[in-house]
């Protein structure tokens, strides 16, 4: 494999020999939700104890494709620079019918954005590079590995744990247990609960090879996917490039394929070298799934919380599954920071379960309707699909009808409890990113607003207006007559959750005067 796996040190736990203190919040599962789960509470001054099954990184590349307000939050928790540096950047992607191209499309059009619509990057490296970063808070997190756990009891005001380690077994205590323990979720079938959903039958290949000669050519790197290639007949296949000159590829198989028989590399070797003709490569990881598009009725139940797979899962399509865990996180951090820390009501938690269920509904039916375009159950809706795809060719109408895979875009809030009720589009959506120049120096909004008191919001105002003065906001002055700011928010003051989503804009000063104050105590949950 190009990725060389370094096994962690495992050290045995203190509560072995004593009882330990009761944790604030104890997070089961060490991928990237758990881990990314614990570098934002850090940030907001939340100690967390991370609890590891294993003591290496995930093997295959697994999650790769990873969007723009996944990066920006990333970058938010110190690794999204580190990131990009390594990924592939790319925006373009082709969609085939047979041999021919049947359009292009450009994923990010405009430009003053700091981060681009996507980057390929192998969920190890993610997961490496989260991990180097929690060791920037040796005081705030506690990463475990190799501490097994085995079962927990919610006591209604905390959670206790069962752990196993290679030196015994041990228990402790947390005032959240926060369940980010993937999709076979233990701590999900220990209590009992099921997910909701669609299974599809449907077994596709997934295979990671190691080609140095490009398929792509000479030029940047790009998504391909196809319906009916010519190289795998009837079916349809996915190409896109990542670090280390390492592939993905994705080829379906129908719903009567053998799993164990398609992963050999005999059978294997043969598609893919269908696929790229005589460019030499060797695999470097290989897999048969199907998939299912589910999730849990509820994400909260008393004092355990569900993120990330352990919560809902999708199909691959669209790149949905790991950018929709860290918006989890996103979306989680602030609240349960705001909660222990008593800035809020306990209440203001029931809005993750809200925003997130919303969310994982709105990625569940894209990647349903992505399924269902790319794997016709009847003879009718064939004909419908490939009429479609005949007509994408010259026409934008059918395009809109086209689903390989929409890609992920971040979710709005729009509508939900805690966003105040008005018809700017921008309410709810995630913050845009804009470049700014202060005191002579370029940089961007998203930098500007992340190097404040991470767990307030921001009041973006124009730079005319009087500052108003309500505890838990940062004033933000900003944007020059005709910059690209202003374009993109206008001549109005904007406040910012402190997840960066957009809570309310006002357009004049009394407005601002008389609304602001109520809003930011609507997002606290009405502190007494």
């Amino acid at each position: 494999m190009a990725y060389h796996y370094q096994t962690q040190s495992y050290t045995p736990p203190d509560a072995l020999k004593k009882t330990e203190p009761r944790h604030q919040v104890a997070i089961v599962g060490a991928g990237p939700i758990g881990l990314a789960m614990a570098i934002d509470l850090a940030l907001r001054g939340i100690p967390s104890v991370i609890f590891a099954d294993g003591d290496k990184v995930s093997v295959g590349s697994r999650a790769i494709c990873w969007a723009k307000r996944t990066l920006e939050i990333f970058d938010r928790l110190g690794v999204g620079e580190r990131m990009l540096a390594k990924g592939v950047t790319w925006k373009t992607g082709r969609l085939f019918h047979g041999p021919d191209e049947v359009y292009s499309f450009d994923l990010l059009p405009e430009t003053g954005h700091k981060m681009p619509a996507f980057i390929n990057l192998q969920q190890y490296y993610v997961e490496q590079y989260l991990i180097e970063r929690i060791a920037d808070f040796p005081d705030l997190i506690d990463l475990r590995w190799r501490n097994k756990v085995v079962g927990h009891t919610d006591r209604g005001d905390h959670v206790t744990l069962q752990i196993e380690t290679p030196d015994g077994g041990y228990s402790t205590a947390a005032q959240y247990y926060l369940a980010c323990d993937g999709a076979r979720s233990p701590s999900r079938k220990r209590m009992g609960l099921r997910f909701s959903g669609e299974t599809f039958e449907e077994r596709f290949l997934i295979a990671d090879v190691h080609m140095p000669e490009s398929p792509f050519g000479q030029g940047p790197a790009e998504r391909h996917f196809w319906f009916k290639p010519p190289f795998h007949p009837g079916q349809s296949a996915l190409l896109h490039k990542q670090p280390d000159d390492i592939y993905r590829i994705d080829l379906q198989l129908g719903s009567e394929a053998d799993p164990e028989l398609e992963k050999q590399p005999e059978r294997v070797i043969p598609r893919i070298r269908a696929m790229v003709g005589e460019c030499p490569f060797e695999l470097d990881w290989v897999s048969v799934y199907s998939f299912t598009c589910a999730r849990l009725d509820r994400f909260i139940h008393g004092r355990v919380i569900f993120v990330g797979d352990s919560a809902h899962i999708v199909s691959p399509f669209g790149a949905r599954g790991g950018n929709g865990g860290i918006q989890d996180v996103d979306n989680l951090g602030w609240k349960l920071a705001a909660t222990l820390q008593h800035r809020a009501a306990a209440t203001l938690l029931q809005s993750y379960d809200e925003e997130r269920a919303f969310g994982a509904d709105e990625n569940i039916r894209n990647s349903a309707r992505a399924t269902n375009f790319m794997t016709p159950k009847s003879a009718m809706e064939r004909i419908f699909r490939d009429a479609v795809l005949d007509l994408a060719k010259s026409e934008n109408f059918a395009r809109k009808l086209v689903n390989s895979g929409r890609l992920s875009l971040p979710c709005s809030l729009h509508g939900l409890s805690l966003q105040r009720e008005e018809d700017d589009v921008m309410i709810g959506q995630a913050c845009p990113d804009a470049p700014l120049e202060q005191d002579g120096a370029a940089g961007w909004l998203l930098d500007q607003l992340q190097q404040q008191d991470t767990n307030a919001c921001k009041l973006l105002l124009p730079e005319h207006w009087d500052s108003p003065v309500v505890p838990g906001v940062v004033i933000i002055r900003i944007g020059r007559p005709g910059s690209l700011y202003q374009q993109r928010f206008g001549d109005a003051a904007t406040l910012l959750r402190p997840d960066q989503h957009v809570l309310a804009r006002y357009t004049t000063p009394a407005e601002l005067k008389k609304n602001l104050r109520r809003a930011v105590q609507t997002l606290q949950g009405h502190l007494s």
